[in-house]
């Protein structure tokens, strides 16, 4: 906690925010704004705001910058003209005091505001809003409750034509009992996916979108998209399903009454265009009256219950006998209890089929997620409270009808008997009437196997049955209207799909999404027209049972993966019964239709994949990157449970790229051979001082890994701060991976300034090899005839251990060019190309492995030969050899490469290795190690250590003769490589190691520039560590 001595000033009264100017005001004893007054105190009886930090010592007894928890630090969203209010940041806290220019002055609405603890009461700040000039106040966007917003919405959508016109039916094919488990059955999957969508929605704030909202915020974009589209649609395609039954029924009245408009398809057209179109300017008039039109459409259909209801008891006409209305009777009950299966869909799966469409509609209310007061509260309860009643609405319907009306009757008042006449068959002979006829004749017009209109049959006013109808139907389309702009507005925002974005604009206190409205007409108007949903509406069920089936596994897999960001305030939800929720709908949508099912799984991994492939820059904290996480730290943590082995050797390789962008080619060159295979990583080494470092550090690291992704390199990026690049890369070397996910190989560019660089970053490059070594990596340099480094291009700064001579300017600090650090920037920059992003053709890559490091030096070239753009390339092995032995030591080394099955078939003995090179290149070995000799003149050990003091690098004389033959041999290597691999397009070699201690780091400088100079293909150095990465055994 930052402590700061308290002066000598008159008790404050807690008025604002404890800034950082304030401290520093009265720090160099001035009185800043926040100076109290006279007579002010911390002990005022009047209402106060209780401040975030303030001069006051009765909190923490102490003065501090720290802040109390307050609502605004966590909020992402601020008020239109609200200063964005937020804790101090840690270096505030931790650091110096230093003024803040952006900081000095704080704004007075600052001042005024409260940490979250409210005290003064919401009145306050409307006053203070009022009473600000010129400040237009902004209306308040209409707001639903639980009831209005959610239950009444669902019961809408839910109830529907089924209802009236198919569930008595249902009751006489499958019994009353069967039918309440078919009622059940279907309730369990809503009421588990009701349970799952009040778990998402009250785990955090949830905003407009509905299901797509609540999908993709839980399980990412790439499948919340995929639903959120075809969501949208199947509402939009659902209008027109409700306003064509709606046609229907009104084309089947004027039928009646011989009064039709054109003919039964064109007026169920026209009729539905109308119907639609006034249902439209329902919703365009706002969501208040839509509310209001679902609230008149919600009593219409609860008069009609109650109509129906009071028919039920209600003595039975003679008419309504005829029929097969005979009021409640225990027989009747029993008679129907039993399933009477009849007709092509006379199974339980047909009727189940039928009847489960009936139960959907839950979504309604989370649909509208936007224009609710709190969603948090109001989806759960509205969902779940309208699953309860929906579902007694039906199983009280069920029992009724099932007790009154027997399944065949024929209408006719001549078919009444008197009681116990023979030749009378059936439970209607005990009541007084013969339907036996027609039952064997299976020609009875009326009873609940045959009457679809039974309910308006018996309830107490036809008519308002057909109310009931109207309102079921066009307050399901007026729901779906709704919900499917809303939706689909969100997923414009959001900006997955191309060309949608247009219709997201919204309008209005509401945000209304007037062009998704229009969208929407134009789309139901397009299947009205074809006024035949018979075969669109499998799909559209199979849509929704799709989006449930996603809500369960949404659920299950934020459960599942223990993110500590899974919170929900809703604790009546279970995993495992999600999860067999969202496998439930799976099954029933391949139980409706399978073809639809299989119709939506293709349309959903279409949308999937576009998704995936073009990768929305979108963060929403989802469930699979939680996923995601636990699979990594699992399979980590199992790794370092399994020993080494040779045959899973694979090239973990540290990179020395400094930033990546700076030096493309070593970066392209390892990601080549370690895609898909192996651990890459991109270290930088950032010298200066730490304070100003580590800024730089955090603003580059995101914009690095973002060009790393633009490029298509499977690598991590990491940086550490250090007084010199050896001690960095020392750190890098023992800290960097994890586990057995750890680096065993160094990567680094080959350092073409040695010559012209201070001779202590000769020492530390040098140094460097040396310590990889001693680490136990192997080593691989990297050097290309027109350099490795394109920060000159870039206009960017340098690492000035790499390369420094392009860049004498830079002396010592690693200091970032204006922009190199910034992430999209970086990001967005135009990316260099390289020899390795280009197809090699039908050349060379020639490996010299002259001496045995355990087969790194075969290892790195056969593994770039398996990648398409190495994939021609023939593959040349040259070893040392005797010239009176060339052809067994040929066939030896074809015999051992053959044994580890590289695919190398051609080998080349050099005899001429040893042989003395022309003295022309050794007249310029001598002119290159000149200007670091010592000249010492064969002094003793002790004289030349004297000599030598200050300057390690120095070559002694007694080392130049000492090492007179190894210098040779790599001037003749250098004439071996000019002669053979001139035209290859890579060559790989295994370079001498300098003795440590023994060897200065200018003479194997000296080697390492001799044996690679002159060369146009890029030249790989490489080194392994002396142990085997090859075998040819099997275990």
């Amino acid at each position: 906690m930052a402590e700061l001595p308290i002066p000598d000033l008159p008790p404050a009264r807690c008025s604002g925010r404890f800034t950082i100017s304030t401290l520093l005001a009265m720090e160099e004893g001035g009185r800043g704004p926040y100076t109290p007054t006279e007579g002010s105190s911390c002990d005022s009886v009047q209402p106060t705001h209780l401040s975030s930090s303030t001069l006051c010592t009765r909190t923490f007894g102490y003065n501090t910058v720290d802040v109390v928890p307050a609502y605004e630090h966590y909020a992402n969203s601020k008020g239109v003209g609200d200063p964005r209010k937020g804790r101090p940041s840690l270096a505030d806290l931790h650091s110096i005091l230093k003024p803040d220019p952006g900081r000095l002055r704080t704004p007075v609405s600052d001042l005024q505001q409260s940490n979250g603890l409210p005290e003064a009461g919401p009145e306050a700040g409307l006053e203070e809003a009022e009473g600000e000039p010129g400040k237009d106040s902004v209306p308040e966007p209409v707001r639903f409750g639980w009831v209005k917003g959610v239950m009444i919405r669902c019961m809408l959508n839910i109830w529907g034509v089924i209802l009236y016109l198919r569930l008595p039916w249902i009751t006489a094919q499958a019994g009353i009992a069967l039918t309440w488990l078919i009622i059940l059955m279907s309730v369990t999957v809503t009421t588990i996916t009701g349970l799952s969508i009040s778990a998402i929605s009250t785990n955090g704030k949830v905003k407009s979108g509905g299901t797509y909202f609540l999908i993709s915020r839980s399980l990412g974009p790439e499948l919340g998209g995929s639903i959120g589209l075809i969501f949208a649609f199947a509402n939009a395609v659902a209008v027109a399903m409700h306003t064509v039954g709606f046609a229907e029924t009104v084309r089947d009245l004027l039928q009646e009454h011989n009064s039709l408009i054109v003919d039964p398809t064109n007026d169920i057209r026209i009729i539905g265009v109308i119907t639609v179109t006034v249902l439209l300017g329902i919703s365009l008039a706002g969501m208040e009256w839509e509310a209001k039109a679902q609230i008149l459409f919600f009593l219409v259909i609860l008069v009609s219950f109650i109509n129906y209801l009071v028919g039920t008891v209600i003595p039975a006409t003679a008419e309504k006998q005829a029929k097969g209305f005979f009021s409640y009777r225990a027989d009747i009950f029993a008679q129907n209890f039993v399933p009477n299966w009849r007709g092509p869909e006379g199974s339980f799966f047909g009727l189940f089929s039928i009847f489960f469409p009936s139960a959907t509609g839950i979504l309604a209310g989370a649909n509208i997620s936007g224009d609710l007061k709190d969603p948090a509260v109001a989806i759960p309860k509205g969902t779940l409270m309208a699953i309860f009643w929906t579902t007694m609405s039906y199983l009280v319907l069920s029992a009724t009808i099932g007790a009154c009306v027997v399944r065949d009757a024929s209408g006719s008042l001549n078919d009444s008997v008197a009681m116990g006449s023979p030749g009378c068959e059936g439970l209607a002979c005990s009541f007084g009437w013969n339907f036996t006829a027609c039952t064997q004749q299976q020609s009875c017009r009326y009873g609940l196997s045959n009457y679809y209109q039974s309910m308006s049959m018996v309830s107490g006013f036809g008519p308002l049955i057909t109310a009931g109808i109207f309102g079921a139907t066009l307050s399901s389309a007026l729901a779906c209207l709704v919900s499917a702009p809303k939706v689909f507005q969100c997923l414009c925002k959001d900006q997955l799909y191309p060309l949608i974005g247009f219709f997201g604009k919204g309008y209005g206190r509401n945000s209304e999404p007037i062009r998704g409205y229009m969208l929407t007409y134009v789309i139901a108007i397009g299947f009205i027209l074809i006024a035949e949903l018979n075969a669109i509406a499998p799909i559209i069920s199979n849509f929704f049972l799709c989006s449930y089936a996603l809500i369960n596994f949404s659920c299950f897999h934020a459960s599942i993966t223990n993110s500590p960001g899974w919170r929900p305030s809703f604790r009546y939800y279970s995993k495992w019964t999600a999860l067999f929720g969202a496998a439930v709908s799976v099954v029933i949508m391949f139980l409706l239709t399978w073809w639809a099912a299989l119709i939506a799984f293709g349309i959903v991994i279409f949308l999937l994949g576009y998704v995936l492939y073009k990768k929305p820059d979108v963060n929403w904290g989802s469930s699979v990157q939680a996923s995601s996480y636990n699979m990594a730290l699992s399979y980590s943590v199992g790794l370092s449970e399994v020993d080494e082995h040779i045959k899973n050797y694979r090239p973990q390789c540290l990179v020395l790229t400094g930033p990546p962008n700076f030096r493309p080619a070593l970066v392209d060159f390892v990601g080549t051979f370690t895609k898909n295979l192996s651990l890459m990583l991109c270290g930088n080494v950032l010298i200066g001082p730490r304070k100003q470092k580590m800024t730089e550090s955090q603003l580059m690291a995101d914009g690095h890994t973002k060009w790393l992704m633009k490029r298509k390199i499977k690598a991590f990026y990491t940086d550490v701060v250090a007084e010199d690049l050896r001690s960095g890369v020392q750190m890098l070397i023992q800290a960097a991976g994890l586990g057995k996910m750890r680096p065993n190989i160094l990567v680094l560019g080959y350092k073409r300034n040695w010559r012209t660089a201070s001779p202590q970053s000769l020492e530390d490059y040098v140094g460097i090899l040396h310590d990889a070594f001693d680490f136990k990596y192997g080593v691989c340099l990297m050097r290309m005839k027109e350099g490795l480094n394109v920060s000159r291009v870039l206009q960017a700064h340098v690492n000035p251990m790499f390369e420094a001579a392009e860049h004498p300017e830079n002396g010592t600090g690693s200091r970032a060019a204006p922009g190199t650090g910034d992430p999209t920037t970086l990001a967005s920059e135009q990316q260099a190309s390289t020899i390795f992003q280009s197809e090699q053709g039908k050349k060379t890559i020639d490996i010299y492995w002259l001496f045995d490091d355990g087969g790194l030096t075969l290892l790195i070239p056969y593994l770039l030969g398996r990648k398409k753009r190495w994939g021609k390339c023939k593959i040349r092995v040259f070893v040392g050899g005797q010239i009176n032995r060339m052809d067994e030591e040929r066939k030896a080394i074809v015999s051992l490469l053959s044994k580890f099955r590289l695919g190398f078939h051609e080998v080349h003995i050099l005899p001429d290795i040893n042989q003395k090179p022309r003295p022309e290149h050794i007249k310029r070995f001598d002119e290159l190690i000149a200007p670091f000799r010592l000249n010492d003149g064969f002094k003793d050990e002790a004289t030349v250590n004297e000599m030598r003091q200050g300057c390690p690098w120095k070559i002694s004389d007694e080392e130049v003769d000492k090492n007179r033959a190894k210098s040779l041999r790599q001037v003749r290597l250098n004439e071996i490589l000019l002669d053979y691999s001139r035209d290859a397009a890579l060559i790989a070699i295994t370079p001498p190691i300098g003795r440590k201690g023994r060897c200065p780091s200018s003479l194997y400088m000296a080697w390492l520039e001799t044996l690679s100079q002159d060369l146009r293909p890029p030249i790989i150095l490489t080194r392994g560590n002396q142990e085997n990465v090859l075998t040819f055994y099997c275990q």
